[in-house]
């Protein structure tokens, strides 16, 4: 009896374990490049706070004046509000520097890592050891 326990309990541990695999690949942030941390500098366009992840439109200009929209991944609304962090915390029109993981395709889109107002209110982590990576520029 011991024995049809024990395959029965392994059975039940290795459904749990092939379950959580999914999960755990939609959580992938494969295609930001972490090596890299570029900033941008524009105005909020929208604040997705919506599950299961935040996403911050940003509307950034190049020397020419052509506008791209940026889209920036961030927490769940349920971690960032837990943080102090609320929709109203990216007000449209804002302006804003961010820095972020760039996408490894090149795409105008990454991994949110903190941003700073013009007031000089700052969201995220910004510090040196966050800096922006010397040989990348949004503008190549």
């Amino acid at each position: 009896m011991k024995s049809v326990y024990r395959l029965m309990m392994a059975m039940a541990i290795l459904a749990v374990l092939i379950s959580v695999q999914p999960a755990a690949a939609h959580h992938s942030g494969a295609g930001f490049d972490g090596t890299k941390v570029i900033e941008i500098k524009g105005t909020i366009k929208e604040f997705q706070f919506k599950n299961p992840h935040t996403w911050i439109q940003v509307l950034v200009p190049d020397a020419s004046g052509k506008v791209t929209e940026w889209s920036l991944e961030w927490g769940s609304p349920n971690s960032l509000g837990r943080q102090g962090y609320r929709p109203t915390s990216f007000p449209p029109g804002a302006k804003v520097t961010v820095r972020l993981n760039p996408m490894r395709n090149g795409s105008p889109a990454g991994g949110f890592i903190a941003a700073k107002f013009e007031d000089g209110k700052v969201i995220g982590r910004w510090d040196d050891k966050v800096s922006p990576s010397a040989a990348y520029s949004p503008e190549k």
